[in-house]
Parts: structure tokens; C-alpha cells; sequence
């Protein structure tokens, strides 16, 4: 058996989250070992948020042309995917090569290791060969991967997860999408904008379920305008490929594709980790954490992992929490740094996230001044960015309802605000707020049209700091936007 290593942290997985932790460690001047069996960045940046918004950009351009005939004369398009491909092959991923993610992270300091770690009892986790032991602390961020149903025949045949539909050089003729959440719609109606015959088939009775119904409608209409065929309420059972053309047998109707894209969520792999060695059930869906991230002592978990959403905003969200509550527990460990020799080395990492936690006490719980805040999902965004773009935040009406809140709701059409009718083609959305009618604060809301996401971001600011209903009325919305619609709605909030 290898003698163990003594470093400082070990990161074991380096995606979004596991990369910042341990580059931002590394720049702390910490002996920092990081971990990664396949491609340092994770999947945002070679499988999901980057490539698949190039491909969503180019989708939204050609409907913009279309509507040319529409607003200011006529205009002919005809699809090309290739340039797609090479700008998802040459300007984001670099043919799927981590070579400059690797470089930035030991140019900074660390030490990366190729392979697939797994904890090896207290402070200790091998890879391969290799034993490293953790002076003040292991770091988990090792994500999930698709969740792949246990449909009879699915098993065997070449379907398609996100990482084949990024990956795609030529489009097939006809595509059969499995789940009508964010990656399923965002993929399907990309390709039917190229061209593609898309089928969405979803067992759940509405696509983007975990939305608000008025998001789903929109949402479905928009897709059924650019010829995707969308079926819910439908549970496949059976699969058959006979080496051209996939068939999927759902609830007694049949649908045929050259290809299958199966986007049916994710999980995370917990029996992989050896977390049986520190006591730690790997049985569950994700891993369990507290305020802090923290699965168990000298042990934290960052990203998708966690169980809060596979989004990168929450991973660096997360990330920063990590950092300064890693760097406080080195300060406090026995033998390890004082308070002051570490102070000018900590930099920007527990500063900056002392510093929110300070500004934002409504937000950011901390145990005692100046210590290091705890996770607040309350005003969690989130955006699928099909078009219309649907954001979201905080709760949804019916999740507000069955917590028992005093609910009201404020709805205004982005059809019938200035912007909207201005913009004309394209323009279908609509702001919805939920309101905690005792608090008289949002706790939720919807942003869904052109510029849905980014309409979203005012939405975030007043649920997370429970900005008054009455200071929300009494601010001055800029004309004409989209974002003056959030008066419209709190006008009609009931």
C-alpha cells in the first residue's frame, strides 16, 4: 500500500464548482491537489451551459430572420448547421481538449491528477495508486450524469444524452426527445429551427413541470410554432432501434425518430466516492449538506452534487462559501496558521464573502459577526432559455400554497405592456409575482418573453432582500422595456 501524501485540501472532481474551490485555494497559497477523471470545467463548459447557448443563439437568429417578413420587408434563410459545429468545436470547447483548464489551475499554484478519486478513510482519498492525506480538508464536486430510465430495451441501443446532441457535426432528419424539462425543450427546438422533425414526449402532464402552468403554455406554444410535436401525459414503456430508426412505445401510441435524446434529469454517483469509509451513506440521491457545505467533518461538498440544482451560478454560489469556511477552519485548526499570518493571504476569498454576508444579513445567516455565512436558496434564479426565455425565482404559486402562505398573485401579459407591443413578433411572455400577503414581500416570481433571463435579475434582487411590496410600487420603471411589465403586475397583485 502507498505511503500517503500530506497536502493541505485535496478537490476531488473539477467541475464548475470544484475547479473555483481549488484554484481559488491554490492562489491562498495552499497545497492543493485536484482531481479529475474527465474534463477539468465540468459539463458547463464542453456539454451544457456554453455550447448549448451557441446552438441556441444561432436557433434564435434564424427566427429573427423570419420574422423579417413580418416588421420590415421579406427575408429568404436556409438553415446551416456546420458553422454551429465549428463554433462549438473551435471557440468553446477546443475539440473537447481541457489542455488550457488544466493550465489555468496549476498556473495558479495546484496540482492536478488525472483519474477517479474515492475517500479512503478520515482526511485520506486514493487515486489509483496514489494515497493523498488532507491536512485541513477534502472537497467533493464531483457532479452528476444523466439519469437514464429503466425502459425496456433503451439498454444497448445508441441514444442520445446531451453530450452526443452537443457534440452532433450533421443533424438528422428526425429526433425523438425523452423529458420536456429545461435541457429537452432548449435542444428541441433548437434543432426544429434547422430543420429537424422534433417529437417532445413527456410523462409528466405538462413540460417545464416544475414551473408555473402559464410558463408551460407559453413554452409549449412557442415550440409548437416551430413544428415541434409535443405529447405529455405520455410514459414510454418499451424501446426498440433496428439499426436505423429508434421507435418509442408510450401508454399505446408509437413514435418514430432517426435519433433518441434521452434528457430525463440527473444523478449523482454517491457509491462511487467510498463515502462507507467516513461513515457517510452513499444510499441517498445527492449528498446531504448544511449551511456551510459541509457533509462531515473535514469534508465539503460543492455543486450539482449537493442537491440544490445542477446550475453553475449555484456551484459558484457554493464555491465561495467553501473557500472561506475552508480557509476559517485552517486558521482554527491545531498547528495550522494564525488568524494573523493568514489574513493578507485569504485575499478576496473570506473578504468578499464576509463582506455579503455583512451587507445581506437578511439573507446570509452568520453564526457570529465576521463568520462565514450559511447557503440561502430563498432567491434561487433559474432560466430555460428556449424563446421566449422562461426565468424564474423563489417559489412557485403552488408551492407557495402548500407551505400555507397567504398567497397573492400579480400577473401582467408582455403582449399588452408598451415593449411588447412594440416588439410584435415574438413577443409572447407575461411577469407573474407570488407575494407573501402577511410579510408583504415577494417570494417568487416568473419572467418569461424575449428577454425573460435578464428581466429575471430585478425579480432576484427584490425576493432576496424582501424588498417591500409598497418600495416596489413606488419605484420608477423605465419606458418603454420589458421590465416595466413588474409594474404592471404588482399593480394587479390580489
Amino acid at each position: 500500500m502507498a505511503e500517503p501524501e500530506l497536502v493541505d485540501v485535496v478537490v476531488v472532481g473539477l467541475g464548475v464548482g470544484g475547479e473555483e474551490v481549488a484554484g481559488r485555494l491554490a492562489e491562498a497559497g495552499l497545497t492543493v491537489v485536484g482531481i479529475e477523471r474527465d474534463l477539468v470545467g465540468g459539463e458547463c463548459p464542453y456539454w451544457g451551459c456554453i455550447p448549448s447557448k451557441m446552438m441556441i443563439r444561432a436557433g434564435n437568429a434564424l427566427a429573427e430572420a423570419h420574422r423579417v417578413n413580418e416588421l420590415a420587408g421579406s427575408a429568404q434563410v436556409r438553415p446551416d448547421w456546420a458553422p454551429v459545429a465549428k463554433r462549438i468545436r473551435e471557440e468553446a470547447t477546443d475539440t473537447w481538449d481541457d489542455r488550457v483548464a488544466v493550465d489555468r489551475f496549476t498556473g495558479k499554484g495546484g496540482r492536478f491528477v488525472r483519474g477517479s478519486g474515492r475517500l479512503d478513510g478520515p482526511d485520506r482519498v486514493r487515486v489509483g495508486e496514489q494515497v493523498f492525506q488532507a491536512r485541513y480538508g477534502i472537497v467533493l464536486g464531483t457532479g452528476t450524469r444523466p439519469s437514464i430510465p429503466p425502459i425496456d430495451g433503451l439498454a444497448g441501443t445508441p441514444y442520445w444524452t446531451n453530450r452526443q446532441a452537443i457534440e452532433v457535426e450533421e443533424l438528422p432528419e428526425s429526433l425523438l426527445v425523452l423529458g420536456g424539462g429545461a435541457i429537452g425543450l432548449e435542444l428541441a427546438q433548437v434543432f426544429a429551427r434547422f430543420g429537424v422533425r422534433v417529437t417532445v414526449i413527456e410523462a409528466a402532464d405538462r413540460v417545464l413541470a416544475t414551473e408555473e402552468p402559464e410558463a408551460s403554455e407559453v413554452a409549449a406554444q412557442a415550440l409548437r410554432a416551430d413544428g415541434v410535436e409535443i405529447h405529455t401525459g405520455v410514459r414510454a414503456g418499451r424501446v426498440d432501434h433496428d439499426g436505423e430508426r429508434f421507435t418509442v412505445h408510450a401508454d399505446g401510441a408509437e413514435f418514430t425518430g432517426e435519433k433518441l435524446l434521452v434528457v430525463t434529469g440527473r444523478r449523482a454517483h454517491l457509491e462511487e466516492l467510498g463515502l462507507d469509509t467516513v461513515d457517510v451513506d452513499a444510499s441517498q440521491r445527492y449528498l446531504p449538506v448544511d449551511g456551510r457545505m459541509h457533509v462531515t467533518e473535514g469534508i465539503w461538498a460543492v455543486g450539482d452534487l449537493a442537491g440544490e440544482g445542477a446550475f453553475t451560478h449555484i456551484a459558484m454560489y457554493q464555491a465561495a462559501i467553501v473557500v472561506a469556511d475552508v480557509l476559517d477552519h485552517m486558521r482554527r485548526t491545531k498547528g495550522g496558521p494564525d488568524a494573523s499570518g493568514t489574513a493578507s493571504v485569504v485575499g478576496g476569498a473570506a473578504g468578499v464573502v464576509s463582506a455579503v454576508g455583512g451587507a445581506m444579513s437578511a439573507g446570509w445567516s452568520t453564526a457570529a459577526p465576521g463568520s462565514v455565512p450559511y447557503a440561502d436558496y430563498r432567491a434561487l434564479p433559474r432560466v430555460t432559455f428556449t424563446d421566449p426565455e422562461v426565468g424564474a425565482v423563489g417559489l412557485t404559486e403552488q408551492q407557495a400554497r402548500e407551505r400555507g402562505v397567504n398567497v397573492q398573485i400579480g400577473y401582467a401579459d408582455l403582449t399588452s405592456s408598451a415593449r411588447g407591443w412594440i416588439h410584435k413578433a415574438g413577443n409572447a411572455g407575461f411577469i407573474k409575482l407570488v407575494a407573501d400577503a402577511d410579510q408583504g414581500v415577494l417570494i417568487g416570481a416568473t419572467s418569461v418573453g424575449p428577454a425573460g433571463g435578464e428581466v429575471l435579475s430585478a425579480l432576484v434582487v427584490a425576493v432576496h432582500a424582501a424588498v417591500p411590496i409598497s418600495q416596489l410600487r413606488h419605484m420608477i420603471y423605465a419606458y418603454p422595456t420589458f421590465h416595466r411589465a413588474i409594474e404592471d403586475a404588482l399593480r394587479s397583485l390580489k
